[in-house]
Formats: C-alpha cells, sequence, structure tokens
C-alpha cells in the first residue's frame, strides 16, 4: 500500500509508531507486576525446613527458633520433667494426643521422637497468642501449688504441660501443634520435613 497523500502517510506512522511505544510501555510495566506476584527469595525461605544444631541445649534449657513465620520451641526435658508428664494427665484434655496435632511418631506420652526432647509450635490454639515457658514448680510458678512445670497464655489463661497438652477447662482447644522433623544425628534436628511423613 503506497503513500499517496503525505498526511495520511506521516499520521500512519504517528499511529504506528505510538502503538508500539504503547506497546512497549505495557511490556515494561507487566513485568514487574507479574514479576511482584511470584514469591520471593525470602517467602521461599520461610517455608523451608530448618536446620537445628541442639548440641548446647543442657537439660532444662529450651531454645526458639523460626519455622514458616512460627515460634518453634525446642527443650531438653530432664528426668524430672519428664516424670511430671505422667503426674498430669489426668488433668489434660487430651492426655494420649488423640487429636491430630502431631505427627503419628509423635503420638506418645512425650510428644517425641526422643523422650527427651519436645519440639513443639510456639503458638496457644485458642487465639494464636504465644505461651511463655512456666519451668519452674509448685508455688513458685505463680501458676499454682500443684503446679509440675509447663506453659502458660497469658492472654486468656490457657494450661500446658511440659509435653505441650493442654490443661481441661481452658480457653485452648487443643494440645500445641507438633511440627515434622526428624534427626540428622544426635545434634542436629531438622524442622519442617521428615522421612514419614
Amino acid at each position: 500500500m503506497s503513500c499517496d497523500d503525505k498526511v495520511d502517510c506521516g499520521r500512519r506512522r504517528l499511529l504506528v509508531a505510538t502503538a508500539a511505544a504503547g506497546g512497549v510501555a505495557g511490556v515494561a510495566v507487566a513485568v514487574p507486576f507479574v514479576a511482584s506476584m511470584l514469591p520471593s527469595e525470602r517467602a521461599k525461605a520461610a517455608g523451608a525446613p530448618v536446620e537445628v544444631d541442639i548440641s548446647k541445649l543442657a537439660p532444662g534449657q529450651m531454645m526458639t527458633v523460626e519455622w514458616r513465620g512460627k515460634p518453634v520451641w525446642i527443650i531438653n526435658r530432664t528426668k524430672e520433667q519428664l516424670e511430671s508428664l505422667v503426674k498430669v494427665a489426668d488433668k489434660l484434655a487430651d492426655p494420649k494426643s488423640d487429636k491430630n496435632m502431631q505427627p503419628a511418631y509423635a503420638k506418645n506420652e512425650t510428644r517425641s521422637i526422643k523422650p527427651e526432647i519436645l519440639v513443639a509450635v510456639g503458638i496457644c490454639t485458642h487465639l494464636g497468642c504465644s505461651p511463655s515457658e512456666k519451668f519452674k514448680t509448685g508455688a513458685e510458678s505463680g501458676i499454682d501449688a500443684d503446679w509440675q512445670g509447663g506453659f502458660f497464655c497469658p492472654c486468656h489463661g490457657s494450661t500446658f504441660d511440659l509435653a505441650g497438652r493442654v490443661y481441661k477447662s481452658k480457653p485452648a482447644p487443643d494440645n500445641l501443634e507438633i511440627p515434622p522433623h526428624m534427626y540428622l544425628g544426635d545434634a542436629r534436628i531438622v524442622i519442617g520435613e521428615d522421612k514419614k511423613a
């Protein structure tokens, strides 16, 4: 098609150039917009398994790590703390962990793979508050004279034993969640991954 009329030809070139520039601008705007919908490296890392070294975690101590934006407690329970789990069983809402709040390999009295090491998500099952540790026993705990140690949620008063099991007649409906985890050795745990899940 030839340009007989210089005005029409110039107008046509201007229209084509404007459309091309608009197309380039549209792509330039769309690429970052579409890229923003993809998960960031930080978001990918937030859902990734977390490897933890527990070699320096002494008996009776607790450490907290983050997994998927949640606090995860790792507690090296003493012999006395493990013995307390039997003493409080009749005071718990779900002492045998019948509700599915843990992997099958942690559905036991200690709610753990190794009896002394508890790995639990530190979020109350009531409204998502974070309970605080109350490892001191008896009246010294500030809970009550029969307290055997565990966790107390200050928001609404839910209490949990040292296996993360909730006491009866408390606002929290379930035991604390036990995340999938596995041991890479005696002193290394991977949280968020296991060979059995």
